[in-house]
């Protein structure tokens, strides 16, 4: 059942923060992706090539988790569990493209056949910072 994106969740989800994804193999065993994601009201827009291990695993079972992590403050993050509910055509970028002036100021490079966009349910969300400073010696 999907739930609302809480605020804390959704502000390191507007930044360009890298998100984790993590899919589901043919036996049941996770892979992880790092990728940029968009945001379209409560569901989390991932776009990636049709013929990518990402696409295939969350073609074949939706179940997915996303983690992000606060560039700036590396202790601040979030964890997400969802289902992709939809699959869209995305062979014009018009999904990916404003993922990716987000993430680079410019439009997506690479466009045609084969580009989709996964649209993800939230089933479970939390934000969580720590109490740490980064300064890495």
């Amino acid at each position: 059942m999907a739930v609302p994106l809480p605020d804390d969740v959704r502000e390191l989800l507007d930044a360009p923060n890298y998100v984790h994804l993590s899919t589901l193999r043919a036996d049941g065993s996770p892979r992880n992706w790092v990728v940029w994601a968009g945001l379209e009201g409560e569901r989390i827009l991932i776009c990636t090539g049709e013929a990518t291990w990402k696409a295939k695993d969350m073609r074949r079972d939706p179940r997915v988790a996303l983690s992000v992590v606060d560039l700036v403050n590396p202790y601040r993050m979030a964890a997400v569990q969802g289902r992709v509910v939809e699959v869209r055509p995305d062979e014009d970028c018009r999904y990916m493209d404003p993922i990716s002036v987000k993430y680079t100021g410019v439009p997506f490079p690479s466009r045609g056949p084969g580009r989709a966009c996964f649209v993800i349910a939230v089933e479970k969300a939390g934000q969580r910072t720590l109490g740490f400073t980064h300064a890495p010696g």
